[in-house]
């Protein structure tokens, strides 16, 4: 156990003093005060861990030495000591927030068991409530069956068991936080927290005492100390998102944490020592960021020492039936396409990647309750970029559509045209390429798989 600040109330100078000994043998620091007053002045201005008091004290005892604290709103726990016959005070101490006791006299054995678990329970409280904060309806799956995907998994597994940093690039709503979680539960640190921060989200001046909290009045508003997101994560995996957006002049002490592991908190000269993963993630080039001055270049190579890039949805769109399936389940529901939807949501570009796709599946739920999303069900927006895209690319507007299928049919109807565009568009593609696979993928802004499952489903 790491070495605390340990507060001794006892108005017996020889008993302080033999406590004293007994928890700087135990790696603690101590202070020391004579009865309850000495100890509420002690712990106004001093940031103290765990507080070690006497009940019976003749001045200001330990009961009101705790409904003081209480008062205060001083969140330090506390361990009472007292002899055999004073059991009931006992009790009474612990109805006012007392965490144990120990019966004099006790041994250094008892007294540091008895600190272990009381700190241990201060922990576990504090993760307890942060996760309160932090519970939310499950978000859009990760996972998928195409080549693309199965790298990212394979790497994943790779770099999980490591301690080595990760920026994870990727368009928006691609699932950088989930691929951070992925990383986070194929580690050894899977029992601990995973503590995520939006640096995009958060105001510039919020940012740094959200990282590093604060002690109680170090700034307005302070009225009670915070634990920080780096402390929190601590022994567990920190995820830094959008860490592009994050003010220029904190990522220098970002950088100081990364290479020192410790931190002070605002307002306060205690080093706190950390054991923590770091992930971070941008959903624009690192290396772009740089040159305008987002970014700095020695925090990336800080951090970029595994990266991890996420394809976007239109690149693994083999995936997409399984994705709006999954989305489906998620609420509960048995999902289906149409094959004109499919066909349609096939050759959308899809901006807003998984998310986007999330949000267009609890559209078409809400219009169709047994399932089976057909094309009415789909956003407008969608449909009509479609339609205005088949329209630029027109015979007419696409140099060398010629030949068989460079006319769209005679019809209305947007799925059959939209297939036929996609037809003619592959043709082309693959006639500028000299039938390369690979360019003609490039020419049409896709990957090379999805060409291939694309060329095979108008062969079936």
């Amino acid at each position: 156990m790491s070495g605390v600040t340990v507060l001794v109330v006892d108005d017996e100078a020889s008993m302080r003093r033999v406590l004293e000994i007994m928890l700087k043998q135990l790696g603690h620091r101590v202070l020391v005060a004579a009865d309850g007053g000495q100890a509420l002045a002690v712990l106004e201005r001093e940031k103290v861990d765990l507080v070690l008091t006497d009940l019976r004290m003749p001045v200001a005892d330990g009961i009101e030495l705790l409904r003081g604290m209480a008062a205060r709103s001083v969140n330090a726990p506390a361990i009472v000591m007292t002899a055999q016959g004073s059991i009931a005070s006992a009790v009474e101490a612990m109805k006012l927030g007392a965490q144990d006791y120990l019966l004099r006299p006790f041994d250094m054995e008892v007294l540091e068991l008895s600190i272990e678990r009381v700190l241990s329970r201060e922990r576990l409280k504090i993760e307890n409530d942060y996760l309160r904060e932090q519970a939310s309806p499950p978000r859009a799956g990760f996972f998928g069956n195409s080549a693309a995907m199965q790298r990212v998994f394979e790497q994943i597994r790779q770099v999980g068991p490591t301690r080595a940093s990760v920026l994870i690039t990727g368009e928006t709503g691609t699932g950088k936080e989930l691929a951070a979680r992925a990383i986070h539960d194929a580690s050894d640190r899977t029992n601990h927290l995973f503590v995520p921060i939006n640096c995009a989200a958060m105001p510039a001046e919020m940012v740094e005492a959200e990282l590093f909290g604060h002690d109680r009045g170090a700034f307005t508003g302070a009225v009670k100390e915070r634990v920080g997101k780096f402390e929190l994560a601590s022994k567990g995996t920190i995820f830094l998102d959008e860490i592009t957006e994050m003010p220029i002049g904190l990522q220098s002490k970002l950088l100081r944490v990364l290479q020192e592991s410790r931190i002070e908190r605002l307002g306060s000269n205690r080093t706190i020592d950390l054991d923590m993963r770091v992930v971070a993630a941008c959903n624009r080039d690192p290396r772009e960021a740089i040159a305008v001055g987002k970014l700095r270049e020695d925090l990336y190579y800080r951090l970029n020492v595994f990266a991890l890039a996420l394809p976007p949805l239109r690149e693994r769109i083999e995936d997409l039936p399984g994705l709006v399936h999954f989305l489906g389940s998620r609420q509960g529901r048995d999902v289906a396409l149409s094959p004109e939807a499919l066909r349609t949501l096939s050759a959308y570009r899809w901006p807003g990647n998984v998310r986007e796709l999330d949000n267009v599946v609890q559209r078409a739920l809400i219009l169709r309750q047994d399932g089976l999303i057909e094309l009415d069900h789909l956003p407008r927006d969608i449909v009509d970029a479609l339609n205005e895209h088949a329209m630029a690319a027109s015979p007419a507007t696409v140099p060398g559509a010629t030949g068989a299928g460079a006319e769209l049919p005679g019809t209305l109807d947007l799925t059959l045209a939209t297939e036929a565009l996609e037809q003619r568009l592959i043709a082309e593609a693959l006639r500028q390429s000299g039938d390369n696979k690979r360019r003609a993928a490039t020419l049409l802004g896709v990957s090379e798989r999805t060409l291939w499952y694309k060329l095979g489903r108008v062969k079936s």
